[in-house]
């Protein structure tokens, strides 16, 4: 049987419904979920995505980027379309597990950020080794439509449902971009549900090369990580790595291209190994910091033009902060704290991250930066709602 028709059988939808709930995903998304399968809405666009004709065109939208003021490019589909397209996403990925090296750690099933560091860190003599990182430049949106097409034919060859399906999406150039339908070079489309299955595919015989030579290695979607003995076999390494980034019409992020000495540590996914710690990145932190600190900078603006007590914004940033760093949502395994909670081994970088916001609230509170500033208590800040992410650092671990 096709994945496309089980896109239509109840029973799929609710093993879908399990999984969901077996996450740290939001209640709000759950909530959604069951409404959507007992509504029976997934057949709003089944006789659309059987005949692969008159399916929905992808919205356009360009959002802020987590913790930057750098932009990046989203699209996404009509709600019902969009939700079918989750539990695509979640089938193919278990289809088609089996043809990933163990060196590709994006969207698998049972596998996360985490695995990839606990990989790296078990090395023998890892602490003796250099390295060299690279970032692909919008990866989602730059793979090339025919290339990732031809991908397809060669791997989904026992599904012509699905691989119909998804060569139509692909190949599908309108968009639309506010009240208007654009033409426009778009990729695998971020945003997306299915670009995950794209993202890990387009890669992988890069992935199974440096598997079949017994290399350090490792991706997680858009950002990899090799390690080598000596700086010739590194840099023969970054060659090979530039020159199939190359055949496959990619360019790397120069921002994040890092080579690393053996006293230097690592870091990925946005994490930092070194001298047997693994904490957050200080680039990690900075790009909070600014985040904190323009929203910081915004509300304290907002409570003077209406006229309001500090506590408001103070209590304002707290709610916006608590859920972006702490509260799930329906993608959980990209929520802030679940991503570094599981992979450090210390706090120092999440108590650098306290004081600073703490800073933040009593100026927001006081409207001050002088020592007057300190009459705002802990308790205080505690009394608005506020968490510190060390406390909820050790929570996590003592329920883990």
């Amino acid at each position: 049987m096709s994945l496309i028709d089980k896109l239509f059988e109840k029973s799929c939808w609710e093993r879908f419904y399990e999984y969901k709930s077996g996450l740290r995903c939001s209640k709000r998304f759950k909530k959604e979920l069951r409404e959507f399968i007992d509504s029976e809405a997934y057949f709003t666009y089944k006789d659309a995505v059987i005949s692969c004709s008159d399916l929905p065109l992808p919205s356009k939208s360009v959002i802020s980027k987590m913790s930057s003021r750098k932009k990046r490019t989203v699209y996404k589909y009509p709600y019902e379309f969009n939700m079918v397209l989750k539990l695509l996403t979640y089938l193919t990925l278990r289809k088609y597990d089996h043809i990933y090296s163990p060196n590709l750690y994006s969207f698998r099933p049972g596998i996360c950020a985490k695995d990839a560091i606990s990989a790296i860190c078990r090395t023998k003599d890892l602490h003796s080794l250099y390295s060299y990182k690279i970032d692909v430049s919008d990866y989602f949106n730059s793979i090339p439509v025919d290339k990732i097409c031809s991908i397809l034919d060669d791997t989904v060859t026992d599904d012509d449902k699905l691989l119909l399906f998804m060569k139509t999406l692909l190949r599908e150039e309108k968009v639309i971009s506010g009240d208007s339908i654009i033409i426009e070079r778009k990729g695998i489309m971020a945003g997306t549900p299915i670009a995950s299955f794209y993202a890990d595919l387009y890669l992988k015989d890069l992935d199974q090369w440096f598997t079949d030579r017994g290399i350090l290695y490792a991706r997680y979607s858009d950002d990899i990580i090799v390690f080598a003995k000596d700086e010739d076999s590194i840099n023969e390494y970054k060659k090979v790595i530039l020159d199939h980034l190359k055949d496959k019409d990619l360019t790397v992020n120069p921002d994040k291209e890092v080579y690393g000495r053996p006293e230097d540590g690592f870091t990925f996914l946005g994490v930092e190994v070194k001298n047997g710690d693994i904490d957050i990145a200080p680039a990690s932190v900075v790009k909070l910091k600014q985040k904190m600190r323009r929203k910081a900078r915004a509300l304290d603006r907002w409570r003077h033009r209406e006229g309001l007590d500090g506590t408001k914004a103070a209590a304002a940033f707290i709610r916006i902060f608590n859920h972006k760093l702490l509260e799930v949502n329906e993608d959980s395994d990209l929520t802030w704290s679940l991503w570094f909670f599981p992979v450090i081994t210390t706090s120092k970088r999440l108590h650098e991250i306290d004081l600073y916001a703490q800073e933040l609230l009593r100026f927001l509170i006081s409207g001050t930066h002088t020592k007057s500033r300190y009459n705002v208590r802990y308790e205080d800040l505690k009394a608005l709602g506020y968490k510190s992410l060390v406390n909820e650092y050790y929570s996590f671990e003592k329920n883990s």
